[in-house]
């Protein structure tokens, strides 16, 4: 602990805030995969599974508008704080007795996790804009993207931990290890994450929640069809077409998953070493990098959908097909998750960054409630040609975005 404290005071909060989403973010994982499975062994249709996640997703939109403001006037800490208490009220109230899991009981439980998951992600993200100083745009790509990619990668363990719990000790019994987990990295929490971190100098006003910067409201819009497109098919068409399709347990739907959000998440990582590939020697990305990149899923996705509609090698399309759109997702993912963080203004940036965010939940509220529908209706190939539709219209908006450097580093003046 000794070494920890004589670190550079922002390492020491970028590290604590790091250490809470990381954990946080394995939770969350593991709880996705133990209600999808779960619940589709209980003999739940898809539908009714998406609407187990319907609370989630719409109070997840709700928690990002109003948690951008709150986190501007109470302080990050506070609201990640905040988050890890309630993920571990969330996962208390799903242990109890299997005849109390009624769709009622479970969505008010997945309504705290949703926020809980959202005060937690709007808190870490906007955290690192207040420790990375305005200038070094290159430092704080390169933060936000290992953050995001080591959130992802441990959201894909997560994955696995669900389903491997799942078959090894049964549901309540997995839920109550997680709470035991999370609720000791709260009180670690509270002990040392500091009390000022974000705070805004002027306290903004709720009227303020809706962001009035025109970069962050088109990238915004652009995120809320990128992440549509993703759980339209990944959150309930594919665990439960893994299942029914070709046969998998439920630790080997879990460890696919979990392979595909690892692999996903060190992506993110190296986002800014791919994308610095792409672009001129020393130049950060721009809209003109967003949009280079979701065209390019989009053409991706549209072979798969094409390849999953006339049954050709149908587990070699999903297995590695879905393992390159992963790859390409979390470069379009890191590059979105640093232009936020760069338009965002410097003073209460997790307004504009919570703006963002709701944006992004409604997105996976779209996604998940057609993830169900659509594959029950009509097919996994379905929900595929409908990810590729929501790509398209992203890269049209992604058009709007600011292409030049000085753009970007005119937003906060």
């Amino acid at each position: 602990m000794k070494w920890f404290l004589q670190l550079d005071k922002s390492l020491r909060q970028y590290l604590l805030v790091t250490f809470n989403y990381w954990n946080f973010t394995v939770t969350d994982g593991a709880l996705r995969m133990l209600v999808v499975l779960y619940f589709y062994q209980l003999g739940y249709s898809p539908l009714n599974i998406a609407l187990l996640f319907l609370f989630y997703e719409i109070f997840g939109v709700i928690t990002n508008l109003v948690g951008g403001w709150l986190g501007a006037r109470i302080g990050l800490n506070r609201t990640m704080n905040i988050g890890l208490a309630m993920q571990v009220i969330a996962l208390l109230l799903l242990t109890v007795p299997s005849e109390w899991l009624t769709i009622p009981w479970v969505m008010m439980a997945q309504a705290l996790s949703g926020i809980a998951k959202d005060l937690n992600k709007m808190s870490a993200k906007s955290a690192i804009k207040t420790l990375i100083p305005h200038n070094q745009q290159g430092k704080l790509y390169h933060w936000v993207a290992v953050l995001t990619g080591s959130k992802n990668a441990l959201k894909g363990a997560g994955f696995f931990i669900g389903g491997l719990l799942l078959t090894l000790v049964g549901f309540q019994i997995a839920l109550l290890i997680m709470a035991v987990v999370l609720a000791a990295v709260f009180i670690l929490s509270l002990m040392f994450l500091e009390g000022d971190l974000g705070i805004a100098k002027t306290k903004p006003k709720f009227s303020q929640m809706f962001s009035k910067s025109g970069p962050v409201n088109i990238l915004s819009a652009a995120r809320l069809f990128l992440f549509a497109s993703r759980d339209v098919w990944f959150v309930v068409a594919l665990p439960i077409y893994l299942v029914s399709i070709f046969g998998w347990s439920h630790s080997i739907v879990g460890a696919f998953l979990a392979a595909w959000v690892i692999a996903y998440g060190i992506v993110q990582g190296f986002a800014p070493k791919i994308t610095a590939y792409f672009s001129k020697e020393g130049t950060t990305p721009d809209g003109k990098s967003a949009m280079f990149w979701c065209l390019l899923l989009a053409v991706v996705t549209g072979v798969l959908a094409i390849g999953i509609e006339l049954e050709w090698q149908v587990q070699w399309m999903i297995t590695i097909g879905l393992l390159i759109f992963g790859a390409i997702f979390a470069v379009n993912s890191s590059l979105h998750s640093y232009l936020i963080i760069s338009y965002a203004k410097q003073d209460g940036v997790s307004l504009d960054v919570g703006f963002y965010y709701m944006a992004n939940a409604m997105g996976r509220l779209v996604g998940t409630v057609l993830s169900g529908w659509v594959y029950q209706a009509y097919g996994f190939a379905a929900c595929l040609w409908i990810a590729f539709a929501f790509l398209v219209i992203t890269s049209v908006i992604s058009l709007k975005l600011p292409v030049q450097k000085s753009d970007v580093n005119n937003l906060n003046k």
